[in-house]
């Protein structure tokens, strides 16, 4: 009897990959950490979505040095959109034996994706990869998202500004959306964005705001144990 792919979708910040150049640490943990979760159960399938980070952001202000203006959105976007697909690259190259062929990134293509490992970036201009995330988990029939990122978890307000902010364990989409307000723009500072939040609320998914590179809270929460982080659903 083949045993039904248990699969998820793990969003990886580009702030997480490439902080300050690249973080080879964080690397070599996701290297360990998937392959042993693969090695004790092949029934595993991770479907891995890569954001910019600073490397989007180094690219959008050394336009923005040479021109003397802020650049359009449009722009914006392909910057964060090539910087998403480099870092996903790297991610396929580190997976290689065990990933997918191909880098996920045009959504109109659903791919026959066998392999343990898929690794995706962005798309086009107006999807966030947290929107690619979603997109993925409509196509390929998965269910949870795991949002790994520089922050814990969800906050009311920053954290950073405000020490005394109150933090959730558990929020409903609804009450997540009037967080967050209802418009996106590129490079927007959020645990996951409004427009993918309103397609993920359609979709009845649940996704898990953890901070990265803690494999053992990673663990706890794939397996069902308690976690530190917040699940939005």
């Amino acid at each position: 009897m083949i045993k039904k792919k248990e699969k998820i979708v793990i969003s990886v910040g580009g702030s997480l990959i490439a902080p300050n150049g690249l973080d080879v640490n964080f690397l070599s943990g996701l290297n360990d950490f998937l392959r042993n979760k693969i090695k004790k159960n092949l029934s595993w399938q991770f479907f891995i979505v890569t954001g910019g980070g600073r490397v989007a952001r180094d690219y959008r202000d050394a336009g923005h040095a040479v021109i003397g203006k802020e650049l359009s959105n449009d722009d914006l976007d392909w910057l964060g959109i090539h910087a998403t697909r480099l870092n996903a690259h790297l991610i396929r190259t580190i997976f290689r034996d065990l990933a997918h062929p191909v880098v996920i990134k045009d959504y109109e293509m659903i791919h026959k994706a066998q392999k343990p490992v898929v690794v995706a970036a962005g798309w086009k201009p107006g999807w966030s990869t947290d929107y690619c995330a979603v997109q993925i988990c409509e196509d390929y029939g998965v269910s949870r998202i795991v949002n790994l990122s520089n922050i814990d978890r969800v906050y009311e307000r920053d954290p950073k500004k405000y020490p005394d902010a109150k933090s959730f364990d558990e929020i409903s989409w609804a009450n997540f959306k009037k967080l967050i307000g209802g418009k996106w723009s590129p490079g927007m500072h959020a645990p996951f964005d409004p427009i993918a939040s309103r397609k993920a609320a359609k979709l009845k998914l649940e996704v898990a705001v953890l901070r990265g590179g803690d494999w053992h809270n990673f663990e706890n929460y794939l397996i069902g144990r308690e976690f530190e982080g917040t699940r939005i659903f």
